[in-house]
């Protein structure tokens, strides 16, 4: 009975299927130590990838809470558009929040100058929330007093009265601020009640722009298009210092993950090497039977392959979990699985175990078939 051309395939693809099993089985002991090494490979680069993207993430959102990394000044002596804070937030479209700033010096009752601040009370919480705000303000005629400010005007917590050119305004205490900076110093005001007693408009926008670095000055250059009568320029203090610390964070995680890794291929080429060593005779009569060099090569790299993929599977699963242990032991906080980060774990894998393949595959390419059935 005649059998056709794919019935043929089908048969050695079955047969090449069956031998690659039973090359794993009868050498178990070596094919697990290759598969460890692979798994142990693929876990930390799960690890460290997860923890190098969501940890990232994570730190981004932190620094947000230190405060702007922009800020929008209006020229010397001059006012910022009146339309300048909706400018400001179309450039933003979303990545990130923006605050209005006013600023007068006023007298206190014993002619003191002090600087008044006008701003919105609800979005300066959100921007600034590292500040230490015993309450804030939430009725008319409420101010948020700096430590040492509240020393000058209401030590007590009493009311007290401020003037700017020939206005006074009634205020009540509703909480002190304290930052350990000039905002020690001042009191501030919700922006409507400071505007209806100063008529000065904001001169200061500052900006918590979201992203990376590249994406913080993407949004710097569209604001400053956005407000062209107007300064921008970047917090430096805050930009550089992410800047470092994810610098940082990203080479520890992969310079870890890189040398684990090395240790792995390592570990996967001593142990291939071995195997082959161990199947030379098997290998000798294949060749003797008329296998050909690529036929061989091609089982043999067929078993690391097959050796990397179940090692990148087995991997990402213990790496998953690992990252979720690290996330809550280092950072308390959760790390999400990322399975983008599974194709880049898979391919790797295999990569590593055909290139720890390499060697030993040379080493087959040496194999004389009399020599070998000879005992020699």
């Amino acid at each position: 009975m005649s059998t056709t051309p794919r019935t043929r395939r089908s048969g050695k693809h079955g047969m090449f299927l069956r031998m690659l099993l039973r090359a794993t089985l009868v050498r178990r002991g070596r094919a697990l130590s290759a598969l460890l090494a692979v798994v142990v490979a693929a876990a930390v680069a799960t690890a460290m990838l997860n923890l190098y993207v969501d940890v990232q993430a994570k730190l981004r959102t932190e620094f947000r809470k230190y405060g702007a990394n922009i800020v929008v000044v209006a020229k010397q002596g001059q006012p910022l558009p009146a339309d300048a804070l909706l400018r400001v937030q179309t450039a933003l479209a979303g990545r990130g929040i923006a605050v209005p700033f006013a600023y007068v010096v006023a007298s206190t009752s014993d002619g003191s100058p002090i600087v008044v601040a006008g701003t919105d009370m609800q979005t300066v919480r959100r921007l600034d929330s590292w500040w230490a705000v015993s309450a804030w303000p939430n009725a008319a005629g409420e101010a948020l007093l700096g430590s040492r400010a509240a020393a000058t005007v209401s030590p007590q917590g009493q009311p007290f009265d401020l003037s700017f050119q020939g206005r006074t305004l009634h205020l009540n205490a509703a909480g002190t601020l304290t930052t350990g900076a000039a905002e020690d110093s001042r009191v501030y005001l919700p922006l409507k009640d400071f505007t209806a007693w100063t008529g000065v408009q904001p001169s200061t926008i500052e900006i918590a722009a979201n992203g990376s670095a590249a994406q913080v000055t993407v949004i710097l250059q569209q604001v400053t298009t956005a407000v062209p009568g107007a300064e921008v320029r970047p917090v430096r203090q805050i930009m550089e210092a992410e800047g470092r610390v994810l610098g940082k964070t990203r080479s520890t995680l992969l310079a870890a993950a890189a040398l684990i890794i090395l240790t792995a291929a390592l570990c996967v080429l001593a142990t291939l090497t071995a195997w082959v060593l161990d199947r030379r005779r098997d290998f000798a009569i294949m060749k003797a039977l008329g296998a050909s060099e690529r036929l061989i090569s091609g089982f043999f790299a067929a078993e690391a392959a097959s050796i990397g993929a179940i090692g990148a599977l087995l991997g990402y699963g213990i790496g998953i979990g690992a990252a979720a242990w690290i996330g809550r032991a280092n950072f308390q906080a959760s790390i999400s699985p990322r399975l983008s980060v599974l194709p880049s774990v898979f391919l790797g894998s295999i990569m590593v175990a055909l290139l720890s393949a390499a060697l030993p595959m040379a080493l087959l390419r040496r194999v004389q078939p009399a020599t070998i059935l000879r005992g020699e």
